[in-house]
């Protein structure tokens, strides 16, 4: 029940919230009338309207091998255009790839039983998704810019989920937690664990290396736009970030060793913000905390605490559940 005690001191000041501010939406792309003849699947009411997703700037599955997932084709819903590989559902995923030509910019959404994601998609390339709303009935669709933030339906898919365990959606790479492509992150995880398998000790070991090495980039959150994705090798070599950048690259390290961890994105009192939430045998899930005072669990930022001296107002903010709302789990 120590475990944690030695990550008491790390915190930081109140005033890091207003560099957590929301990002500014980068909207708008081209359009054509003539793009109509193409769609396959079109939507039999108007078209899609999709706001950009601001960026969150605000500064017992202990498994050996590393969970990569693949697009297996045994359940496919395809066109001339687009793919959807709902395969490995009960592994907490889907995979998405747009076949066909376009100039204009892409979407997934991916509505479930409680909420509904938002995704930019890239042509000509799988990209993975997670079911992070757990069991349930799922649509998955992808959708074409028509005009403004107009989007029309190219493709979608309808499936139903039964998760091989609640920590499916939260151990494997993602779009937003690309781990599987960032070597130099997987190697660095794998260095700094040793021999350690205990999950807890490898939360501290991860959580201290980040919160001790990396800084807040103050410019990035000034000039980033919607849209924007942690790459995790960038971020590690580069050892500042967002607080984006700071949760994905803990949510990648400790997912690449095993553990079960969910990268969040919501609010921080009013700022639009992301943090982790970690889960170990003996405590469950941890929502939004990997700090332990020595008698009770409480909630820790990686942003805050890496740039922090150590302020006891920001411990009692972060320590304080009902400043943290979730929107986003990926």
């Amino acid at each position: 029940m120590k475990l944690f005690k030695r990550l008491i001191p790390l915190a930081l000041a109140l005033s890091m919230l207003a560099g957590c501010a929301q990002g500014a939406a980068n909207t708008g792309a081209s359009s054509s009338e003539e793009l109509d003849e193409y769609y396959v699947d079109q939507v039999a009411f108007e078209d899609v309207t999709i706001e950009d997703e601001a960026v969150a700037l605000a500064g017992t599955p202990a498994l050996n091998d590393m969970l990569l997932p693949v697009a297996s084709g045994k359940a496919v819903k395809n066109n001339t255009r687009a793919t959807i590989d709902y395969s490995n559902t009960g592994d907490g995923y889907v995979m998405v790839k747009f076949t066909g030509t376009t100039k204009t910019r892409l979407k997934v959404q991916v509505i479930g039983p409680k909420t509904t994601y938002t995704y930019n998609l890239n042509a000509g390339e799988w990209t993975t998704f997670p079911l992070s709303d757990g069991n349930g009935d799922y649509t998955v669709s992808v959708l074409e810019n028509t005009t403004g933030n107009k989007y029309a339906q190219v493709l979608a898919a309808k499936f139903k989920v039964s998760l091989t365990d609640e920590f499916a959606p939260f151990l494997r790479p993602n779009q937003y937690v690309d781990y599987g492509v960032a070597t130099n992150t997987i190697a660095k995880a794998k260095e700094l664990a040793g021999k350690e398998t205990d999950p807890l000790k490898l939360v501290e070991i991860i959580y201290n290396y980040v919160v001790n090495n990396f800084t807040y980039d103050k410019q990035l959150a000034a000039t980033v736009k919607s849209g924007y994705l942690p790459v995790l090798d960038n971020v590690l070599a580069a050892k500042k970030g967002i607080c984006f950048d700071y949760a994905g690259l803990m949510t990648g390290m400790l997912r690449s060793l095993g553990v079960p961890c969910k990268l969040v994105v919501g609010y921080a009192g009013t700022a639009y913000h992301a943090w982790i939430s970690v889960w170990s045998e003996e405590t469950g899930w941890v929502d939004g905390a990997i700090y332990f005072n020595g008698s009770v669990w409480q909630r820790m930022d990686p942003t805050f605490a890496s740039s922090g001296k150590g302020s006891e107002s920001i411990m009692k903010y972060i320590g304080d559940g009902s400043n943290y709302s979730v929107k986003y789990l990926y």
